[in-house]
């Protein structure tokens, strides 16, 4: 007998905000528009939740669990760039040539990391 993922929850201040944030992140998750003060949820591909639970204390130190990101129309760099755009910072660069990754935190610091994409890994150039 195995478990399986229902959903991964994420302390926030504003769980909306969050939640309208990380939509504009992820082109496979939707609001689910069931939101309220105290918790916002995004709905993903096989029934896959991002929770955004509210807490009133402010994030303090580094995430134990975090989302990877690997950019799927664009290269790992453009999505960087696109991510800091939107207001992520840049929390630490682990980027060499066409491997590594970039940490990047949203707006509230929850860290996540951008990937190379598997074209990129491979050496095997964009189009």
């Amino acid at each position: 007998m195995v478990s399986r993922t229902s959903n991964f929850c994420i302390d926030a201040r504003d769980p909306r905000a969050q939640v309208a944030w990380w939509a504009q992140v992820l082109d496979d998750f939707e609001p689910d528009g069931q939101d309220d003060e105290d918790e916002a949820e995004l709905r993903g591909p096989a029934g896959r939740w991002l929770i955004f639970l509210r807490v009133p204390e402010p994030k303090t130190v580094k995430n134990r669990m975090h989302l990877c990101l690997r950019p799927v129309d664009r290269s790992r760099d453009e999505e960087v760039d696109r991510l800091l755009g939107l207001g992520a910072t840049l929390a630490d660069d682990l980027r060499a040539g066409d491997t590594g990754w970039a940490v990047l935190a949203d707006p509230e610091g929850n860290e996540f990391c951008v990937l190379a994409t598997r074209a990129d890994e491979a050496g095997v150039a964009q189009r």
